[in-house]
């Protein structure tokens, strides 16, 4: 027997159970991801302005107020959405890519 949640019919079940696992999925690559980057980080390879782009990034999440305030209407809100993104993909364009693939191999190679 199946339990199935309320208010879903059997044929939905499949749909729910698949968006969960692609939801499980997707938390694992990102902390993959998110090891990767840090052992990069730590490298003493990694150039100089990777590390103050990436280290702009986390510091300005953990702000405690924003260069727009939230309080406005969606740009409050836009500001995180693009300044933040806009910082990590500038670190990570200094970074070498054959740096990132040796800390994946590694990573791999440990799971």
């Amino acid at each position: 027997m199946v339990l199935v949640p309320i208010g879903l019919t059997g044929t939905d079940f499949p749909r729910v159970y698949t968006v969960w696992e692609n939801g499980k999925e997707l938390a694992r690559s990102f902390k993959r991801e998110l090891t990767i980057y840090q052992r990069v980080l730590a490298d003493s390879r990694t150039p100089v302005q990777a590390k103050i782009f990436l280290g702009l990034a986390v510091g300005y999440l953990c702000m405690p107020f924003d260069l727009i305030p939230d309080f406005i209407p969606v740009i409050g809100h836009l500001d995180d959405v693009i300044i933040v993104p806009a910082l990590i993909y500038l670190g990570l364009r200094f970074i070498p890519p054959e740096l990132v693939v040796e800390h994946r191999r590694y990573i791999a190679s440990k799971s």
